[in-house]
């Protein structure tokens, strides 16, 4: 019997099918991700039943593929974790469904975990966290400034009235006639382009942490209606470096202004779209000075994967909360509740 804490961790809240097996919740014995993006790629967009689908066809290899290349046995694990929401509910039970399986049959601790804990603690798998910190999530469903003053303590103090950053991203990507996912294709465009259009920054009312993105969404398509009834030039890449710029400027300094109000030692980065280059250059130049730690994980590890499961499921297991044989998926999961 291995005397290390070994967690198991599995991951299918969307597209992604993944199992990971976590050593002591900072080090990644072995981290299965298969991606279904080109099967979405024609849609233009995530297709629930298609997702589930995949999830059950995949689901079994891709643990044995983690079991395998971690070199350990069923026996071995202290704990399997899942992603218990929030997530496509169809989605999110193939992995509940496989986790509990395990648990039951091998008898060792069930541990349910939120998708957005496990995006946070992604950066545990890179260095230590330091309490209390602000965590910065940006992901296709989700933009929010949660204040952590202690393992395993949520508070969001700020998120999206309507779009999250990454939906924004994906809707002008759309309309400027790029592919699926479009986040990437916009950050590669914007690289190259400049900002000529002053498009709106939604800061709302002066205190507030909340991020609103739709205005934007709507004032870029908007513009790109205009530009092609007027038959002007479109510079796609101008229109891309605009858009960001925009975005990036808003999230940058509410941030800024909550680890200043709160008083943090650390800053995480967290959520798909934390594999933005230009998000990530603004943030590094805006806290330089190092008065607050600035952490961003590896590329590798900001899309949705199982080993961030696996670095949040730690955190419970130390504390002995574990789920019972009724954990379903919950695709509204509460993070504060967690």
């Amino acid at each position: 019997m291995n005397t290390n804490e070994l967690i198991l961790a599995i991951e299918t809240s969307c597209d992604e099918t993944s199992a990971a097996v976590i050593k002591d919740g900072t080090t990644i014995l072995s981290n299965i991700v298969s991606s279904q993006i080109e099967s979405h790629k024609r849609f233009g967009g995530v297709v629930p039943e298609i997702a589930s689908r995949h999830h059950v066809e995949q689901i079994t290899v891709i643990i044995e593929e983690a079991m395998q290349q971690a070199n350990v046995e069923f026996a071995d694990l202290s704990a399997v974790a899942v992603t218990e929401g929030p997530g496509l509910v169809g989605a999110l039970l193939i992995g509940v469904n496989a986790a509990k399986s395990i648990a039951f049959a091998h008898d060792i601790p069930l541990i349910g975990v939120h998708h957005i804990a496990g995006h946070i603690y992604a950066n545990q798998l890179v260095q230590p966290l330091l309490f209390p910190l602000m965590a910065l999530v940006v992901s296709g469903g989700h933009t929010e400034l949660v204040y952590m003053s202690e393992d395993g303590s949520f508070e969001i103090i700020g998120e999206t009235r309507d779009d999250a950053v990454g939906e924004a991203y994906d809707k002008v990507a759309r309309t400027l006639g790029l592919p699926y996912p479009g986040g990437p294709h916009i950050d590669r465009l914007a690289a190259e382009g400049k900002e000529t259009i002053a498009f709106p920054r939604a800061w709302l009312e002066p205190d507030s942490y909340d991020f609103s993105f739709s205005g934007l969404k709507s004032s870029v398509i908007n513009t790109l209606h205009n530009l092609k009834q007027r038959g002007e030039e479109m510079v796609i890449e101008d229109i891309a470096a605009s858009f960001q710029a925009s975005v990036i400027e808003v999230l940058v300094k509410k941030t800024k202004r909550a680890t200043e109000e709160y008083g943090v030692k650390q800053l995480l980065l967290a959520g798909g779209v934390a594999a933005n280059k230009g998000l990530r250059q603004a943030l590094d130049e805006e806290f330089s000075t190092g008065e607050v730690e600035l952490v961003i994980p590896p590329f590798s590890l900001c899309t949705d994967n199982a080993a961030m499961i696996g670095a949040a499921a730690s955190v419970k297991w130390r504390k002995n909360q574990f789920s019972s044989y009724d954990l379903n998926g919950n695709p509204g999961l509460d993070l504060e509740q967690r």
